[in-house]
């Protein structure tokens, strides 16, 4: 079996897929924790597979994503040590089949190479990829199937704290859709103004750059948050929660005989 990790700021999602199959099997999310040894994770990771009646011996192979450098050598170590196999780590120095048109390819995080690599493979080509994490993303596919750029705002949760943090008086609140935009207490203003506020940035970005990639362009969410962001977003074509997952599981396969050498 595949064991994906994927590294974001705040939560590190695992997955299992069977060597020679698409489906992922069992998933988890857990806290990126950077103080955390490999035989920590080990520890949680082992705890996850039992409450699922897996074994650790199951585990063949690894492949890793991680937009947080240091947790990336903590897992290849978690990796050799307790599955005995070099994970595959997602970075431009791999097969990918996606053009990259920046300035500076290295720019790219290996997330943004996960997702459009996976929305390229479910979706076909002409894409605005978004994913709702720590910060949010926005990569933009062309028809040709080039990675063309995209937009880096802040995260919903990352304004919520910032707006908490800044403020004596408001209070932490859940990310709930209110009933309506006008509140009448402090919790549903606060909920309103960040839901239905993020709500418009996506949509006023997408729109714009919808403008500038012309054709017809199709609109994927991703990430923790994009199911309740996605009830009131106008721009949005389909929810996949599981994408990276699955990004990562296409891109072993794509570099599997490299990886098995």
């Amino acid at each position: 079996m595949l064991l994906v990790v994927d590294i974001g700021n705040t939560h590190t999602v695992l997955g299992i897929y069977a060597r020679d199959g698409q489906e992922c099997l069992y998933h988890w999310r857990l806290a990126s924790d950077r103080k955390k040894t490999e035989d920590e994770y080990a520890v949680l990771l082992l705890a996850m597979l039992q409450a699922d009646g897996l074994q650790l011996d199951k585990l063949t192979a690894a492949a890793i994503s991680s937009t947080v450098p240091p947790l990336v050598d903590v897992w290849q170590k978690l990796c050799r040590k307790y599955l005995h196999v070099a994970p595959l780590i997602v970075s431009l120095d791999i097969r990918t089949d996606l053009p990259i048109c920046l300035d500076n390819p290295r720019e790219i995080g290996p997330d943004r190479i996960v997702n459009s690599v996976a929305g390229r493979a479910k979706y076909g080509n002409s894409l605005i990829i978004i994913d709702l994490g720590t910060a949010t993303t926005f990569d933009c596919v062309s028809a040709a199937g080039e990675f063309l750029g995209g937009v880096i705002a802040p995260g919903l949760s990352v304004s919520a704290d910032a707006l908490c943090n800044s403020t004596a008086r408001l209070p932490r609140v859940e990310f709930d859709v209110p009933s309506r935009a006008l509140a009448t207490n402090t919790v549903q203003a606060l909920q309103s103004g960040l839901v239905y506020g993020f709500a418009g940035l996506l949509d006023g970005i997408v729109r714009r750059l919808k403008m500038e990639m012309g054709g017809t362009v199709k609109v994927i969410f991703t990430g923790g948050l994009s199911a309740t962001i996605a009830k009131v977003a106008e721009t949005v074509d389909i929810v996949d929660s599981m994408l990276t997952l699955d990004g990562l599981k296409i891109l072993y396969d794509m570099n599997r005989g490299a990886v098995d050498e």
